[in-house]
């Protein structure tokens, strides 16, 4: 599986990642892991929007694609805010399971007062290798 390789910059946002003057590619699992979870996924029925509005957001190719880690935006650090985002988040990379290419995802978290969340994914993949990555979440309801 090679992948247009995309990098995570400062603000938060994605971005193609060049090098040599071509796009850099990614045959590991970094570009599938940062568009799983920074992709903003479809909020379902039952979700509390952040902003009181009735936007669902969602990618408009594929509603069922990406996180509701979105929905967290606003939160305070609590328990349950964290228990949200590992749900969120191993429902978002559920199909690498799903599609036969790991065997599990770990989602550990840390909670780092006063507004933010660290986070450790480890994805096992189907030929027993390992993908960890770590992320840092900052809560703007702080």
């Amino acid at each position: 599986m090679t992948d247009i390789a995309l990098i995570r910059k400062e603000n938060g946002l994605l971005d193609i990642e060049m090098g040599d003057y071509d796009l850099t590619s990614d045959a590991g699992l970094r570009t599938a892991v940062l568009l799983s979870l920074f992709v903003e996924r479809t909020a379902l029925g039952g979700d509390e929007l952040p902003d009181g509005s009735t936007d669902k957001r969602g990618f408009w190719a594929d509603p069922e694609m990406g996180s509701r880690r979105w929905l967290l935006s606003r939160e305070k650090l609590t328990q349950d805010t964290d228990n949200s985002l590992r749900e969120y988040d191993r429902e978002a990379l559920q199909w690498l399971i799903d599609d036969g290419i790991a065997t599990s995802i770990e989602v550990t978290t840390t909670l780092a007062p006063p507004a933010r969340i660290d986070e450790l994914i480890i994805i096992t993949r189907a030929d027993g290798s390992r993908y960890e990555e770590t992320f840092n979440i900052t809560l703007e309801g702080a």
